[in-house]
């Protein structure tokens, strides 16, 4: 039998379950609707449909497409044929449209109970910017035309067929869940906020009332997969919830976290380090691991997908964001070391020589103003917590450290703004570059801009100036709302569509996120060549195949942008095209409104637009400073002695 948790761990059981071993019950954990309350992850928009998606009507006019067949024999003996995943946000939406993408002859549902989310899935302003999201949803949800493939390097032409959609966003849950064969549960997981715990403990109430949905409808043998980022001993609770509501039915619970980084999640999961399967070391969930592992199969190579027991799976996932949390808090330590010397040590000359250690690598070593976003820290609180009720103090603290660290490398970055501009600055512009957590996407959660923002602030200046070319103004202007400034602070905020107005009459610039624009005109990247893989898959005469994958699709993508003039993301002109949106389109009508400048940023027009002393503060260390400094700037970057 596998060692389960007591119930008087920090595991994800209701509190009371917590302190009274035994007498928690599904009727005693929370009732609320398991998605309603997760937060947009972009404003909604309208629901263009996908025209060529042949649906099965429901009662209420919501629609799950067929799936012909079923599992032959006993669930978790078969293949996959229906997928469910239960919530439509970061996780949920990329994962499932990359399942259903490489596997065309699965059945894909996303279901969620927030309508708009949904409309904005079925259409063409999706609810999260990803690089790539769009095409691969296309595929999936709406299919492909058929088309011949002629180009340069390829021993003949392929004949690419035509793609049946199997992809369906939708708020019909219960249908979604009666008729799969594996249910991914992708809902919120968010620090609690109250109560016993609170700043430092999960609140995994959507995943119970979401469980009990699942418990309540699913069929026999359905293998229930956990993919949200969990606490220890959620995979048991969840077991607990199913034995309570179908005691008389075998299910399976799985562990599978997602180890998505923003700004890069279709490629993490088009091309993952690896994918972490967790179940029961008995014959049937070794089995029903099995049955995962096919499903990632169909793209992933098999050393890549990794199986291990339930709990192993899930503390996996919470060690894994704190140790990189943990690389950047200790290049960062670094970085405020080489700034006191005073002696022109560099971070970024350190962080190469310690890089090159094959024991440690480089990855995470940038260092910068801090990590922000709504997985590093949440997951090292709720690692801390487990610890500290294991009363592992010097282990909780040893974690907490990271996050001390991350805090005061923020704050030290705003002191020393106000230290170079002579102590104060009152009647002094602050522009700020950059304000998502990090480039590539629009996530404004808990971003480092907002605590940099706040600490300035506090010393009343003029104006503080923001642009981000990747986030909506009122995405940005709720995120400040939230961090507890005064009306007279507030007031004193701008935000800009330009970089340009952001700059004018500022004292000192500060960038925050490493989008490329922030470069400069002279940082092109110039012409880029087709992969080695596009070129191996010509040399190799793959074109003789008789099955042509989604993958083998994407070397001709790079081949055709490398030997003719095909650009965007549809180079093969397969897609479908997209429905035109309703008149009223919120997206439309806020691209209208609201256009953010996309050009690089000229340093030598910032040059005369600012005024002295013209200080750029460089958060992130994306510009060149000696370019800078020969156009008369002041600069200052994280980790460079003087």
């Amino acid at each position: 039998m596998p060692h389960r948790l007591p119930r008087s761990l920090p595991s994800s059981h209701s509190i009371a379950s917590t302190f009274s071993p035994g007498t928690s019950t599904p009727d005693s954990w929370t009732a609320n609707p398991w998605t309603r309350d997760t937060p947009d992850t972009s404003p909604p928009s309208s629901n263009a449909g996908s025209p060529k998606l042949h649906a099965k009507q429901t009662d209420d006019g919501g629609s799950i497409s067929p799936v012909e067949g079923s599992l032959d024999g006993q669930p978790g003996f078969g293949v996959a044929r229906s997928i469910c995943f239960v919530g439509a946000g970061f996780v949920g939406g990329p994962t499932a449209a990359v399942i259903a993408y490489h596997n065309p002859h699965i059945q894909v549902n996303v279901v969620d109970l927030n309508e708009e989310r949904i409309k904005s899935w079925n259409s063409a302003h999706l609810p999260i910017h990803e690089d790539g999201l769009l095409k691969v949803v296309r595929a999936a949800r709406d299919g492909t035309v058929e088309k011949t493939i002629a180009l340069p390097g390829l021993p003949r032409a392929i004949e690419l067929k035509q793609r049946q959609p199997n992809l369906v966003f939708s708020t019909r849950v219960v249908d979604a869940i009666e008729e799969a064969d594996i249910i991914f549960i992708c809902v919120n997981t968010p620090t609690k906020t109250h109560g016993i715990g609170a700043g430092s403990m999960a609140d995994v109430s959507a995943i119970e009332s979401a469980t009990r949905t699942v418990a309540k409808h699913a069929k026999q043998g359905a293998i229930v997969v956990e993919k949200s980022t969990v606490p220890c001993g959620t995979a048991q609770m969840i077991q607990d919830i199913l034995r309570y509501y179908r005691p008389d039915v075998e299910f399976e619970v799985l562990s599978n976290p997602e180890f998505l980084a923003e700004g890069t999640a279709v490629e993490n999961l088009m091309h993952p380090d690896r994918i972490l399967i967790g179940s029961a070391q008995t014959l049937a969930g070794l089995r029903a691991a099995a049955v995962v592992k096919d499903v990632y199969g169909a793209w992933v190579p098999a050393a890549r997908i990794v199986t291990v027991n339930t709990f192993s799976s899930e503390l996996a996932k919470l060690v894994a964001n704190t140790m990189l949390a943990q690389r950047i808090s200790s290049i960062n330590a670094v970085s405020a070391m080489c700034e006191e010397l005073g002696l022109g040590a560099d971070v970024e000359d350190v962080s190469l020589a310690i890089g090159k250690d094959a024991r440690l690598g480089s990855n995470f070593l940038q260092a910068g103003v801090g990590f922000g976003g709504s997985c590093f820290e949440k997951d090292i609180l709720n690692l801390a917590y487990l610890a500290r009720e294991l009363h592992l103090d010097v282990v909780a603290d040893y974690w907490l450290a990271v996050l001390r660290m991350n805090e005061d490398q923020r704050q030290r970055f705003a002191r020393n703004v106000v230290r170079e501009l002579n102590g104060s600055l009152r009647g002094k512009k602050i522009a700020i570059l950059g304000f998502a957590f990090k480039d590539g996407t629009n996530d404004t959660r808990n971003s480092i801009a907002v605590h940099v923002i706040k600490d300035l602030a506090m010393e009343m200046p003029r104006e503080i100036a923001i642009f981000d070319p990747g986030c909506a103004s009122a995405e940005i202007r709720e995120e400040i709302e939230k961090a507890g400034l005064t009306p007279s602070q507030l007031e004193r905020i701008k935000i800009l569509t330009n970089w340009r107005e952001c700059v004018q009459e500022a004292s000192a610039v500060c960038i925050l996120t490493q989008w490329k624009q922030f470069r400069g005109r002279k940082l092109g990247s110039g012409n880029k060549k087709a992969p080695k893989l596009a070129i191996a898959w010509a040399k190799s005469c793959v074109a003789d195949k008789v099955d042509i994958s989604e993958m083998d699709i994407l070397a001709l993508e790079e081949l055709a942008r490398d030997k003719s003039s095909a650009t965007g993301e549809d180079p093969l002109e397969r897609l479908v095209p997209l429905a035109s949106c309703p008149e009223q389109c919120s997206h439309c009508r806020i691209g209208s409104e609201e256009t953010h400048d996309q050009e690089p940023v000229d340093w030598a027009e910032v040059a005369g637009m600012m005024q002295e002393p013209r200080w750029v503060f460089d958060g992130r260390n994306v510009v060149n400073h000696l370019e800078l400094q020969g156009l008369g700037f002041r600069v200052r970057g994280i980790g460079k002695g003087f």
